[in-house]
């Protein structure tokens, strides 16, 4: 009997708990929408904690505004890869079925073609070949005229974050829409009524804004490490450069997300890339004024990619690709030091404070957020993040609608939210500040240029004002964006087109062979270090032969000239080939 009643407490336990563990139920006063309020849906790779204070205080903004407050629909799919699939999936098929109700075939390869930046064109004269090219364009073009979700749509208003390569992909894909005629925005958004700028377009070469994204909360990329296991470790100094996280010592120590699953930590490698780039320019003795007045010319000129007018040294342009390479083997030596690739950014912070790994690659707010949550008795975080002085830009974490939105209206007004000063303190304020979020510590950087120092004193006061209720120090330069966009001048051309191969390359090279990857790079540290055994280095850093050479100039257009599985298994095969004969060049010791 006892047993049987054991059971039955058991039993009763299990159905209990999820009753148990569910947040308290929300006030009427909260902002909590009731049946008949507008419904507002939103895709997003952000975190509950975002989530949640951001449909709070959008709510309870409406209400006071609109008269009623709103229920938030999330679409929460995982990250901007997992988003950008499901968006084009659903409109696909939407507007296959809108295409169909036309009375109109669906031809073949009309879901690439209407999603394409450009109109498609004939490739081969055969018959047919033009008729067939004349109706994908056809269609490519009524899909970017049509903004009206009773013809198609995703049955999704907003696209809530990520990057800002991610939301420019979604516009040059049709997927995306201006909320607002783009000289005409709503008054005080982007410019006070005096006139000062609040919102920049962009800032150190990065795009914050464009007539159809815009920059909620600013980023930069860097590195969390757990002080605690640095000291283990025998380490003094914490890490500050990226080159850091290739130190011998870091070895299996280090954790990183896979770049095809996070878009924020691609983002990350391409910074790495890029500032490789920076330096090799500098050390071929251009200066910043030769490099401005060189891109502009490059620009201006409209050559191939890698092709020169008169004007720019060819010096300059070996210098850029030298730069890349030296940029993709730092990230193949951080690769050969990771503990693991996770397949979510935000479980790198995670494993750094709770000390499974010594380090990682960390987008900020990954890091500041966990650090708020990781103060042990002694009042001191087991986690910190730095941000390699000129080894980030600022980027922008943007929102934008979607073409055909179901609830237009009240999607815009969340835009306006998001943007104005309201919405910009639930990034940065403590929780339960005046105006700042409910539960959470968002710990995020707000884009207005009031939230920072200013020479301006109607800025500043504003500022001061801000500072009072942040959870980070905004008036730090190690803090600021707007001090550090000064310290890292982003050019689009050195990486910008580069970035989706980043992300493959370092699947090939650092996951996928990554045993054999890790055996070279320890048989080569016991060896004496690279300086010690060069031949092994130079198989070890070998770029792919195949299905071409890869250079700087072909990179970006690989994967559209070959199938990209197919490119995968030929890298993949390559640098496992490459890293067995560097470790046994290594073992031999061969100069």
């Amino acid at each position: 009997m006892a047993k049987r009643i054991g059971i039955l407490l058991a039993a009763a336990a299990v159905v209990a708990l999820p009753f148990l563990l569910r947040p308290p139920a929300r006030g009427p006063d909260a902002g909590v929408a009731g049946p008949g309020a507008p419904v507002l849906t939103i895709v997003s790779p952000h975190n509950e904690a975002i989530r949640f204070e951001f449909e709070r205080g959008f709510s309870r903004w409406h209400a006071a505004r609109y008269g009623t407050p709103v229920r938030v629909e999330w679409v929460s799919i995982g990250g901007t890869t997992e988003i950008s699939r499901y968006l084009t999936a659903e409109y696909s098929a939407s507007a296959r079925a809108w295409w169909r109700r036309q009375g109109r075939a669906w031809p073949p390869g009309a879901g690439e073609a209407m999603l394409a930046a450009r109109p498609p064109e004939p490739v081969e004269e055969r018959e047919g070949a033009r008729e067939h090219a004349a109706e994908l364009r056809a269609l490519h073009e009524a899909f970017r005229a049509i903004d009206d979700p009773a013809a198609f749509g995703a049955r999704v208003d907003l696209f809530f974050g990520g990057g800002q390569f991610d939301h420019a992909r979604a516009h040059a894909q049709g997927l995306t829409v201006p909320p607002w005629p783009p000289d005409s925005p709503p008054p005080g958004l982007f410019r006070d009524a005096d006139g000062r700028l609040l919102f920049p377009e962009a800032l150190g070469g990065e795009s914050w804004r464009s007539d159809t994204y815009f920059g909620c909360a600013l980023s930069t990329f860097g590195i969390a490490y757990n002080p605690d296991r640095l000291a283990d470790l025998g380490l003094a100094a914490a890490p500050a450069r990226w080159e850091d996280l290739a130190d011998p010592a870091y070895a299996r120590r280090v954790a990183v997300a896979d770049p095809t699953k996070s878009g924020s930590i691609a983002k990350a490698f391409e910074m790495i890339v890029h500032q490789q780039c920076a330096r090799a320019v500098r050390a071929a003795g251009f200066s910043e004024a030769d490099v401005d007045r060189f891109e502009a010319a490059i620009a201006a000129a409209g050559l191939p990619r890698g092709e020169m007018p008169p004007e720019v040294p060819s010096a300059y342009q070996a210098a850029v690709e030298q730069g890349w390479v030296n940029g993709v083997n730092l990230l193949r030596r951080i690769s050969a030091n990771a503990r693991y690739f996770t397949d979510s950014a935000g479980q790198v912070p995670l494993d750094v404070a709770a000390g499974r790994a010594a380090a990682g690659l960390a987008i900020d707010f990954f890091a500041r957020y966990q650090a708020e949550y990781s103060i042990g008795p002694d009042g001191q975080s087991r986690l910190r993040y730095v941000t390699p002085v000129g080894g980030s830009s600022v980027s922008a974490d943007p929102i934008s609608l979607l073409r055909g939105a179901p609830n237009r209206e009240v999607a815009v007004r969340f835009i306006v939210f998001a943007l104005g000063e309201e919405g910009q303190r639930l990034w940065t304020y403590r929780p339960g500040t005046p105006g700042g979020p409910e539960r959470f510590a968002l710990r995020r950087l707000p884009v207005r240029r009031d939230f920072y120092p200013s020479e301006d004193p109607v800025l500043h006061a504003a500022h001061r004002r801000h500072l009072e209720h942040a959870a980070d120090d905004l008036a730090d330069p190690a803090v600021d964006p707007y001090v550090l966009a000064e310290t890292f001048i982003y050019r689009p051309r050195w990486t910008g087109r580069h970035f989706g191969v980043h992300r493959d390359l370092v699947r090939a090279m650092g996951l996928d062979a990554s045993d054999e990857l890790r055996r070279a790079w320890e048989a080569i540290r016991e060896a004496g270090g690279p300086e010690r055994v060069p031949t092994a280095v130079a198989l070890f850093d070998a770029l792919p032969d195949r299905p071409e050479p890869l250079t700087w100039r072909n990179a970006p257009d690989v994967l559209r000239r070959h199938e990209r599985l197919d490119v995968l298994r030929d890298w993949t095969a390559f640098f496992r080939a490459q890293y067995r004969a560097a470790e046994a060049a290594a073992r031999r010791g061969a100069p």
